[in-house]
């Protein structure tokens, strides 16, 4: 009987295939029956992958995280990566956040179907081919592994068709998959030796700790120096990156990996730059029926993502111009904001050194009178003396937050010039590309300095002192202090809101109506509006005008409902609309006022309509306050807390010395601390703990004679 061939065959099972046939023919390094057994387990993964699922990922990943911080700050560079680049379980795990981007749900592990385990595993093994066949980066022609969302295409098609389709594919799934399971790789080896100055693409950091630590650690200073290192970062070479890789991993393999992705170039259609915006001009040259043609609704596949909601959107074009920036370099993708914080790095240990050498205290200072970390100024408390002159303590600080560097510096102009003549030459040497004086501003605190849309200033305070003077006279004068103001930059919200088209004009403007949000209900525009509200007031928490600036966002999108509601339901006027659907507009507006349509009461009853939440921060009353929770100086995330905590505990010198402390000393109830606070009180005046030890002192030294005698 004739054995009839497919006709097709999945690109994935022929990839597969010829590696079995590439590693049948593969050169023996060791005795034939060694090799033998090998291409014989090789052969038996390939047709059941489940046998190498043994492991659990996560477990495998948190082990890399404690080794990674356990090792000495000097240790030499990571030798090996390799290994877990053999686990099968880490290149599930790669998947499965693949797909999760991809798709927008992350699919479970025993989920997964047979044939896209083969493809996983081929992709393993080609890249753990011989070096000289190296990953091909960005090939849309030899797959080994499709996105889930990818259908297979059966029909014939023209060359012509063909190489556009080549020209404009997106990059291919197979490199998102290898550029996460490196991520997972490479960012416990660096998040170790990463400064903690640097704010931006790491885990536990976010802007609000930039402001946070701009709030209690940068008060005092006189002049700032803003620069930009945008330019120097997307300009980084191949060389200059894998050499500041190479200084934590030395493993031939990841790194072969890195500089193939970096050198290899990239097709000009395959960018994943995104849906740009059309221009606002360009849309008033559209034709009325492209217009209609895009505002139409689309029906999404089963596994598409869901577009981002509306409230999101907006929020997202609050975005400060410093985190608006992300690099790219080459086929790397979502490892590239890594790779800039490794190249970057550099910087930060570099100003990290200038720090040390800059600082002179000086004891007639009020503020860091000895160390460079004591006395840090609290923002709560005036300071009563000048930040400059040749008795002043002169001392800088740097904080970094993605391309984008602020410092602070306590001492004259002549200085902060100085250090931006030696920023410009160690880019230039470190990183071989010049930096302009236009990128690197020098600003006085009182002209106020603008970093992540919150305005750095000084506020000038009069507070009232008073004392008691010889003969018990209080004496009650005025004083003279200067506290650190950080406020939200009302003139870059109303530039965000006007980029947005929800108002026009500067000076006093104007809120136009939401028309993005035309034919959704009432309820749901409230309630979008209300996210978009709270994520807000989150964003501006730490902001001294918060409830300024809060409040007035609430107003532009109140009135913007408000006009929108007039339009949609004809009501002429945003008067109309606010008696009707009250302040807050959360009584619901019907577009017709006969008697036969059902009261909205009894449709809510029946839950045939959704319930109108009212439009949040109607009133200031409604708006939190600024937090002005103080900020540890050495503070570290919580996840680094932890592993910290955890790798202390493993070492059995540490546990034995906590052991012998908890057996040799006394632990009391707080309860027990308070009674004897108050007993010290009674009996002393003042809680004194030296007295206590001296005592117990004096009593073993009694004893201690007793027993000679």
């Amino acid at each position: 009987m004739q054995r009839i061939r497919p006709p097709f065959l999945p690109l994935s099972l022929r990839s597969t295939a010829t590696l079995i046939r590439h590693y049948q023919h593969r050169p023996s390094s060791s005795s034939s029956s060694v090799v033998l057994h090998q291409q014989q387990e090789k052969q038996q993964a390939l047709h059941n992958p489940y046998d190498l699922m043994k492991e659990d990922p996560i477990q495998v990943c948190s082990d890399l995280w404690v080794r990674c911080f356990a090792r000495p700050t000097g240790a030499p560079p990571l030798p090996n990566l390799t290994g877990f680049l053999k686990k099968f379980d880490l290149w599930v795990l790669a998947y499965q956040r693949a797909c999760a981007d991809h798709t927008g749900s992350y699919p479970p592990r025993g989920a997964i179907h047979l044939p896209h385990l083969h493809s996983i595993l081929a992709l393993q093994l080609s890249v753990l081919a011989s070096p000289r066949r190296p990953y091909p980066w960005g090939s849309a022609t030899h797959l080994l592994l499709r996105s889930p969302t990818d259908p297979p295409s059966t029909r014939r098609i023209s060359r012509r068709k063909f190489r556009a389709l080549l020209d404009t594919a997106p990059p291919p799934f197979q490199d998102r998959v290898l550029q996460e399971l490196l991520l997972l790789l490479l960012e416990p080896v660096f998040e170790a030796r990463f400064s903690s100055k640097s704010h931006a693409f790491r885990p536990g950091r976010s802007p609000h700790t930039v402001i946070r630590t701009l709030r209690s650690h940068f008060a005092g200073y006189l002049w700032f120096l803003k620069a930009d290192l945008s330019h120097v970062a997307d300009g980084f070479t191949p060389d200059v990156i894998l050499r500041c890789v190479e200084q934590g991993v030395s493993d031939m393999k990841v790194l072969s990996l890195i500089k193939s992705a970096l050198r290899i170039p990239v097709r000009a259609g395959s960018s994943t730059s995104g849906n740009e915006e059309v221009d606002r001009l360009m849309k008033k040259r559209m034709k009325r029926k492209m217009l209609r043609k895009s505002r139409k609704k689309k029906i999404l596949n089963e596994n598409e993502p869901k577009p981002d909601p509306y409230w999101l959107r907006t929020f997202f074009g609050f975005s400060p111009q410093e985190a608006s920036w992300v690099p790219n370099y080459g086929h790397c993708g979502i490892l590239s904001p890594l790779l800039a914080n490794i190249c970057l790095s550099e910087l930060d240990y570099w100003m990290e050194e200038r720090i040390a050498k800059y600082f002179r205290p000086s004891k007639l200072d009020s503020i860091w009178k000895e160390s460079i970390d004591d006395g840090c100024h609290n923002p709560s408390w005036p300071e009563f003396v000048p930040s400059s002159g040749n008795e002043k303590t002169r001392k800088m600080d740097y904080i970094r937050y993605g391309s984008h560097i602020l410092i602070g510096i306590r001492g004259p102009r002549e200085d902060a010039v100085e250090l931006r003549k030696d920023l410009i030459e160690f880019c230039d040497n470190r990183y071989g590309l010049m930096l302009e004086n236009s990128m690197i501003e020098i600003e006085h605190i009182t002209r106020g300095i603008e970093f992540l849309d919150h305005l750095i200033c000084r506020r000038v305070i009069h507070p009232t002192l008073r004392y008691t003077a010889t003969g018990g006279n209080i004496v009650s004068q005025k004083g003279v202090g200067t506290l650190l103001s950080i406020t939200a930059s009302l003139h870059r919200c109303i530039s965000n809101f006007r980029r947005l088209e929800l108002v026009k004009g500067d000076k006093d403007p104007e809120p136009l109506p939401c028309t993005p949000m035309l034919y959704a209900g009432q309820a749901h525009t409230n309630s979008q509006m209300n996210k978009f509200l709270e994520t807000m007031a989150d964003w501006y928490r730490y902001a001294d005008n918060r409830k300024k600036v809060v409040g007035f966002c609430a107003y532009v999108i109140r009135s913007s409902l408000a006009k929108l509601y007039a339009a949609r339901y004809r009501l002429k006027s945003r008067a109309k609309v606010y008696k009707i659907a009250s302040r807050d507009l959360s009584r619901p507006l019907r577009e017709s006022t006969r008697n036969d349509a059902p009261e909205y009461s009894d449709l809510l009853r029946m839950g045939l309509v959704d319930a109108i939440d009212g439009v949040q921060f109607s009133h200031m009353s409604m708006i939190p306050s600024c937090d002005y929770t103080p900020f540890p100086r050495n503070w570290v995330p919580d996840h680094e807390l932890l592993l910290r905590e955890y790798i202390k505990l493993q070492d059995p010198k540490f546990f034995c010395e906590l052991h012998k402390s908890v057996r040799h000393q006394e632990f009391s109830s707080p309860q027990d601390n308070i009674s004897n606070l108050v007993w010290d009180y009674k009996v002393f005046g003042v809680y004194s703990k030296s007295q206590r030890t001296t005592k117990q002192h004096q009593e073993l030294e009694g004893a201690d004679a007793c027993s000679v005698f």
